[in-house]
């Protein structure tokens, strides 16, 4: 029941937030939470009560499809395809409905319009008619209302859901008819899946029953290939115009289409049709946020050898690539436009400059993560300071050259509007905009964008698993972070949890968010090295140090930490806001936990428990990170306050935050002085 609670906590987190938020951008991660935390919490107590209480259901007792085996309308088919051919009934008009409602009524009102609906209408009466359904022969719901309260009561439940059923047709059929009208391609793709649905029929009823993966992958395989063909129609004049219709062309086509779906056996079309438009629809969202990820999850676990060379094959690609676009640039656009576009060459000044080091200074973490992999470097002092310092010479070459060229193939103006749409591949808007008809080009980058992002993907996901395994080695989280593969050899526990959040975080979160903050971690992590080398070279001058830094322990790490900060300076707000918030999380993670149970601290005698006075300073840690993630970070103090003076829902949510951060600092002091006045009785261990 504790799951479930904080499950419930933390859906009326994200409805709290989206209530107290204000604007028209939220962040997509709160509609998700609050969707998956109140569709869990229904479908765990709310339909196992009407399951097992109201409609007493018996997995022993036969269905319809079972009993009355035709094969045209009730035939035994496999649960997967069921739940296909179902979702993609129900699924149709949601995104028609959910984005009207909340550009009408706005994000909370629209959301719990949903939520509320799904959870105790639709859900309800879906499944409530559906097992009715299936207790009287598959009837329909005018059948079942004609024999229960008689042939009046029948019509008017007939003519009720026959006015339903065509309004929302309509709906549909509008919305399909104009985005397919004069649409080529789009009318290809949707016309080949109907043979593929018919294959996919066949294949799994004759040639290979209950194959149900195998005729998945044939039907995906084939849809991918239709969508390459609509490609190519559309580019193929000869070809197009018989893919070319009108409104009222289409309107008739999806007629005929209806009725030969309706009137053919439901395994033959409809069903693979309907399972088919789930499968690519949840595939390609699941594939495109967490199948890169998951690929990645596996080979790191399989071993940190197949993981290096799985890396230095698209480090490889990559680098090709890279040296491909530097070359097809300069054969579009010569050197002296080149030089015209970089007018005026700092267009926002120094402090532009300086922003722009800020803001792209996360590309530099890998190299501070390839510093995680020194336990399974054969020869790690010599090894790793070759490695770090040579690779970070190449790639600032590489920065440098590829941002001039890049800059150099658009004027200023141009590169501004464009990039306020097209973020994710800018090298590839840079050759549409020089040669929009060398479409092969634009092909070799994205290919080579997608596996240099797969490159840093497993780069970051290599060190992080290792960063949690230290951590929970020496003591500072449990010792379930420690475990090691006994096959592999490899911490798969901490890889396989990282894989998981990175891919949650890559299917909901703003790219600019994730930026901003990943930049301020990576630049106060390179401060507290720089400095902690200053300090063990005091702390622990006897060290075995087979690389030490040149020019003694000041002049280097002096410069880094003071660049470092000088960078974070240029930051907005909203990173420092977070990025304290962070820390706040941190802090009561290791003093709730780490604290007491650290290696360090049991060579100093500490209990392996924590005392009351630390959990109250953890406590107010967390308060104090909420109030931090909840307030509003895009105004200063001066306009926060006159938010919680106006009593509106923006100022009501600052109050809160306000509330949060002041309960947590109350909450530390209290701790920090009953810490004071009952100091911890240690005995140093030798």
């Amino acid at each position: 029941m504790l799951i479930w609670l904080a499950v419930a906590l933390l859906g009326a987190l994200a409805l709290a937030t989206i209530a107290l938020h204000r604007g028209e951008q939220i962040n997509a991660m709160w509609l998700v939470v609050a969707a998956a935390c109140s569709y869990a919490l229904g479908y765990r107590f709310y339909s196992k009560f009407i399951a097992a209480k109201l409609l007493t259901l018996d997995a022993l007792r036969a269905t319809p499809a079972e009993r009355l085996d035709n094969g045209r309308d009730f035939v035994p088919t496999n649960k997967w395809v069921v739940f296909g051919h179902h979702f993609a009934a129900i699924a149709g008009p949601g995104p028609l409905v959910g984005p009207v409602l909340a550009a009408q009524f706005g994000y909370l009102p629209g959301t719990l319009w949903i939520l509320a609906g799904a959870v105790f209408g639709g859900c309800v009466q879906d499944f409530v008619v559906l097992l009715f359904s299936v207790r009287r022969d598959g009837k329909s719901l005018t059948e079942m209302a004609r024999d229960e309260i008689g042939r009046l009561g029948g019509l008017v439940a007939y003519v009720a859901v026959i006015s339903i059923i065509v309004i929302l047709l309509a709906v549909c059929a509008l919305v399909v008819v104009n985005a397919l009208k004069a649409s080529p391609w789009g009318t290809f793709t949707i016309a080949m899946t109907i043979p593929i649905a018919l294959l996919m029929g066949v294949y799994l009823r004759t040639l290979r029953p209950g194959k149900v993966l195998e005729t998945s992958a044939l039907g995906f395989v084939l849809v991918m290939l239709a969508i390459w063909g609509g490609q190519w129609v559309s580019q193929t004049e000869s070809v197009a115009h018989w893919f070319t219709f009108s409104g009222p062309a289409l309107a008739i086509l999806i007629i005929i289409y209806g009725f030969a779906a309706s009137a053919l056996p439901v395994w033959l079309l409809l069903a693979p049709r309907d399972y088919l438009s789930t499968f690519v629809k949840l595939g390609t969202i699941t594939m495109l946020a967490l199948g890169i990820v998951a690929l990645i999850t596996i080979v790191l676990v399989w071993g940190i050898k197949e993981s290096a060379e799985f890396n230095a094959v698209m480090v490889g690609i990559k680098i090709i690539v890279l040296l491909f676009f530097i070359g097809i640039a300069f054969y579009f656009v010569s050197p002296s436009q080149m030089e015209q576009n970089w007018h005026p060459f700092q267009p926002n000044g120094w402090s532009g400059t300086l922003a722009g080091a800020a803001v792209v200074f996360f590309a530099y973490i890998g190299f501070d993560a390839v510093s995680t992999v020194a336990e399974e470097t054969k020869n790690p002092a010599r090894d790793l300071p070759i490695g770090i310092i040579a690779s970070l010479v190449i790639c600032t070459i590489f920065y440098v050259v590829v941002a001039a060229v890049f800059t150099g193939l658009i004027p200023y103006q141009e590169l501004m509007r464009r990039l306020s749409t097209e973020q994710a591949e800018p090298l590839t808007m840079a050759l549409n905009h020089v040669a929009p008809n060398a479409r092969w080009a634009s092909a070799v980058v994205s290919f080579g964008s997608v596996v240099a992002h797969t490159a840093v993907l497993l780069v970051f996901q290599l060190g992080q698993p290792r960063i949690f395994f230290s951590m929970a080695r020496d003591g500072l989280m449990p010792p379930v972070f420690a475990k090691v593969h006994p096959k592999f050899k490899t911490p798969h526990v901490t890889t396989i949890l990282t894989g998981v959040v990175v891919g949650l975080f890559a299917a909901v979160m703003s790219i600019d968010e994730m930026v901003d903050l990943t930049n301020i971690g990576t630049l106060f992590a390179f401060v507290l090295v720089c400095v902690g080398i200053i300090i063990l070279r005091y702390k622990d001058p006897a060290r075995l140090r087979p690389f030490r830094v040149p020019f003694g322990p000041w002049l280097l790490p002096s410069l880094g930490a003071i660049s470092c900060l000088f960078l974070m300076y240029y930051l907005p707000p909203t990173s420092w806001w977070r990025f304290v918030a962070w820390l706040m999380l941190g802090l009561s993670v290791y003093l709730s936990y780490g604290y007491a149970r650290s290696g360090l601290g049991a060579k100093f005698g500490r209990a392996r428990s924590t005392p009351g006075w630390l959990s109250l300073m953890a406590l107010g840690s967390f308060l104090i990170a909420i109030g931090l993630l909840t307030i509003p970070h895009g105004s200063n103090f001066g306009e926060l306050y006159e938010k919680m003076m106006s009593g509106m829902a923006e100022g009501k949510r600052t109050i809160i935050s306000f509330t949060c951060i002041a309960a947590g600092l109350i909450a530390g002091i209290i701790g920090l002085i009953v810490g004071a006045t009952r100091p911890e009785i240690a005995t140093p261990q030798n």
